[in-house]
């Protein structure tokens, strides 16, 4: 463990994504030393800027002499790295997902057990301030036991945007299906209130053959993904992503003496909170609606990317490694909502019939799951996976792939 006031050497896998996490390295007390990127054309340019040392081999950066890992590479690819860095003796932090299988899920438990180092699911939406604050009132008791809530993470955008993000036929954004990039929804409702999804039940709005954004986009997913979550105190949660119209971000939190929720109309960072008039005590307002600040490091926060959520994620990651005590967002709630989409989207492909979300703190329920490798990933295509969309398989237009090859080449990426 670093000693207190010294840096945490840190270095960082994806120059795109991670970028975030190279500026956080200083003002949360780390010191970025290297980063990694098979991307050889942004790597170096990016690593003199920074004067750090530059890899295109994971396994030779991990070799580097550094006390952590930030994983912002591929959705799909961070349960093997983070094994990896796990065994090489290194605290991980990675983005979402934490897993893409359920059996990646599991080796990824077992490692952080393995190895006793820090994990830290890089889910930054928990803290937005007004959801840091919901999660002080619910803790302090002020709606009561939860009940319902809501998530939503509603992100369209343009094709060419899109296209830009995700260059190449087989980029992850071009075939994960709709439920399985949920954790910006479900952490929020998790994080505030201290439950996990048990059961799921998957919904989708299919692919739109009328939309532009899809049909001039090498997307071949649906449009949105639904889940109804029950949780395991008994309370319902809906958790909404996608690319419907309408971008924003909203939670909405019911208990037993109350409701709170993130406003939709005007500066979408308010708060709103309602007591019922025969329940609320007196003196008390039926309801108020402020804007919170964070509860620390407001000039930091205030700087940082998603709401300041970038900067708590590496916050809480050095304060976790300086401690020794695993962070709030450890490995358990990282798998578990990353796998509340995988189980959602068998549900779906099963007329919405409800699926266990495993709980894989325990190890005689993880056996059960070790060799289950069940995968939209093109690239692991094999008899008795799944499509990438409720309609089957889906090609894109020729308009869609010229537009791309148009995209791409201006990204610098001359691919397929």
């Amino acid at each position: 463990m670093p000693e207190k006031n010294k840096p945490i050497r840190v270095g960082v896998v994806g120059v795109g994504r991670g970028r975030s996490f190279m500026r956080a390295a200083t003002p949360t007390g780390m010191e970025l030393v290297a980063i990694c990127d098979t991307w050889e054309e942004r790597l170096r340019p990016e690593g003199k800027a920074l004067g750090v040392s530059t890899y295109v081999d994971y396994q030779a950066f991990l070799e580097h002499d550094m006390d952590a890992v930030v994983l912002a590479n591929y959705f799909h690819e961070h349960a093997p790295f983070a094994v990896e860095a796990l065994n090489a003796g290194k605290h991980v932090m990675s983005e979402t997902a934490a897993c893409h299988t359920l059996s990646e899920g599991v080796a990824l438990a077992r490692a952080v057990e393995r190895s006793g180092k820090i994990y830290m699911f890089a889910e930054n939406y928990p803290y937005t301030a007004y959801n840091q604050e919901m999660r002080r009132l619910y803790q302090k008791g002020h709606v009561g036991e939860f009940k319902y809530g809501e998530g939503e993470y509603v992100h369209p955008d343009p094709p060419e945007v899109k296209l830009g993000r995700s260059c190449g036929r087989n980029h992850w954004r071009n075939w994960i299906p709709s439920t399985y990039y949920c954790t910006h929804s479900i952490a929020p409702v998790m994080y505030i209130t201290d439950t996990r999804p048990v059961k799921v039940n998957g919904f989708v709005i299919p692919y739109d053959f009328g939309d532009m954004t899809k049909t001039l986009h090498m997307n071949r997913a649906d449009i949105a993904g639904v889940i109804i979550c029950r949780m395991d105190n008994d309370a319902v949660m809906k958790s909404l992503h996608g690319a419907l119209r309408g971008h924003g971000n909203y939670v909405r939190i019911h208990g037993n003496k109350g409701v709170m929720e993130n406003c939709r109309n005007g500066d979408k960072y308010r708060l709103r909170v309602w007591k019922e008039p025969w329940e609320k005590r007196k003196g008390e307002p039926v309801e108020t609606v402020y804007r919170p600040d964070f509860p620390v490091h407001h000039d930091r926060a205030t700087q940082a990317g998603h709401g300041g959520g970038d900067f708590f994620t590496s916050y809480h990651f050095a304060e976790a490694i300086r401690t020794g005590e695993q962070p709030y967002l450890n490995v358990y709630r990282g798998i578990d909502m990353s796998i509340a989409g995988i189980q959602a989207w068998r549900s779906v492909l099963s007329d919405s019939a409800p699926m266990e979300v495993p709980d894989f703190r325990n190890e005689s329920i993880r056996k059960k799951y070790e060799r289950d490798d069940w995968s939209p990933d093109p690239t692991r295509k094999k008899t008795g996976q799944p499509p990438s969309s409720i309609l089957g398989e889906i090609e894109p237009s020729d308009g869609a792939k010229a537009l791309a090859k148009k995209v791409w080449a201006s990204r610098g990426y001359f691919g397929e």
